[in-house]
């Protein structure tokens, strides 16, 4: 995990062209656990090929060795573009103990890869420094060199604050997973002037899409609606399901948005999309496939922010973590997985007991109810915000009274990087 946060960090500053700061002391890989560390896309082999990938960008690294750097974690300093040490730190491929066991040397550690063998004899280190204050002085001295970032790709007018309090949040949303609520009045809490500019108002209104600033940067919104509606002549509608109206609106809204250059926030708050023989007639699996495709294709920085539930295929469709938004955050009240709680444990108690009746078993009633209670508190602690944070699936977890705050900062940093590639679909379903 020591490995996936740093490589999430280094995804972070080379997607947004962030300048990245690394205070080094490492041991490299923990041996007992060297098969999970060691091998796959995402492990700590992944640290350097980002180092590369970074300054090939021309992103910024400075490091600063400030400890041991041992075997891999001795290769992370030196592939940055500035490096530092301090005194009484080492820097070797193989420690001590290490080239005793190899090559049958005895050196110690200052003699073997010191602050003074690298400054004066393999010339390793730019800047060596007695202790860690003058260090860290030293790193302040070298950043305030650094070029400015370009102007960005994204239009941005004065910030405003928004008409109505952010606290009153705290009042619209429910305590319920399914009360309902107007995702409209969340984002006239978070917007520049609590102005919004809805796109297609009166159609898909399962999702509310729309225009609007926050501290000053146009974005686009797209949000689960959690109110049911009914119209004359059609069943009701339920908030928080995809239909193929809203799927389609949506949609070709983020298809607009990533034309015109406009960051995109998606505002979750979804069970998935809607099933039966109506939503199959009606082509919800193309709809599904044309939003998802044009999530997946749209350039422009994404941000994403899981209000309540976000569900199944309704979670990719509104740029979960495997669609690569730029941040994805959380408020504490987020159910994030598959399905629900108790749908899921409706359905793997059914599995287990089909599996029983197979072998010629049953359970008593009492049995039935202990196994659906220890699976729906299973999967209810795998669905909280604080597993997925803990597994980097989230990247911070807010209060709901400053998800304007996170969303200016995120803005900010999104606009570092002006390179926005063109608009490219593929095939897409009509």
């Amino acid at each position: 995990m020591t490995t996936k946060k740093v490589i999430r960090a280094q995804t972070i500053a080379l997607e947004n062209h962030l300048p990245v700061l690394y205070l080094v002391d490492s041991a490299g890989v923990f041996l007992p656990l060297q098969d999970e560390v060691f091998p796959d896309i995402d492990d700590f082999g992944r640290v350097f090929y980002l180092n590369a990938r970074l300054s090939a960008q021309g992103v910024p690294q400075i490091a600063a060795i400030m400890g041991s750097c041992v075997a891999g974690g001795a290769y992370l300093p030196v592939m940055c573009d500035t490096l530092l040490m301090t005194d009484g730190s080492g820097l070797y491929l193989g420690g001590p103990a290490l080239v005793k066991a190899a090559i049958g040397q005895s050196i110690s550690s200052e003699e073997l890869g010191g602050a003074t063998v690298h400054a004066a004899v393999s010339g390793t280190v730019d800047f060596r420094e007695k202790d860690d204050a003058s260090c860290i002085e030293r790193i302040r001295e070298v950043a305030s060199h650094l070029a400015p970032p370009p102007p960005p790709a994204f239009r941005r007018e004065t910030p405003e604050e928004p008409v109505y309090s952010a606290d009153e949040i705290y009042g619209i949303f429910p305590e319920s997973s399914s009360g309902q609520y107007d995702v409209r009045e969340i984002i006239a809490r978070v917007a520049d002037a609590s102005a919004f500019t809805e796109y297609r108002a009166e159609y898909g209104r399962t999702i509310v899409c729309g225009y609007c600033r926050i501290g000053g940067w146009s974005v686009g919104v797209v949000a689960n609606q959690k109110t049911h509606m009914k119209e004359k002549g059609k069943p009701v509608e339920i908030g928080g399901v995809i239909y193929v109206e809203s799927a389609n609106k949506a949609a070709r809204f983020i298809l607009d948005c990533a034309q015109q250059r406009i960051p995109l926030l998606f505002f979750h708050d979804v069970s998935g999309f809607m099933v039966g023989r109506d939503a199959e007639y009606a082509g919800i699996i193309r709809a599904g496939a044309k939003m998802v495709n044009a999530v997946s294709n749209a350039e422009v920085p994404k941000i994403s922010v899981i209000l309540g539930g976000s569900f199944g295929a309704g979670h990719y469709a509104m740029c979960g973590r495997a669609y690569s938004p730029r941040f994805l955050f959380s408020w504490p009240s987020a159910k994030y997985a598959v399905m629900g709680a108790d749908q899921a444990a409706n359905t793997l108690l059914d599995i287990r007991l089909s599996q029983l009746r197979k072998n010629g078993k049953t359970i008593t009633e009492d049995e039935k109810q202990q196994a659906l209670l220890e699976i729906r508190q299973r999967y209810t602690e795998a669905t909280d915000p604080k597993y997925g944070a803990a597994r980097l699936w989230i990247d911070a977890i807010i209060e709901p009274a400053r998800t304007r705050e996170a969303l200016i900062r995120a803005l900010d940093i999104a606009a570092l990087n002006p390179d926005v590639p063109p608009l490219k679909t593929g095939v897409f379903q009509t």
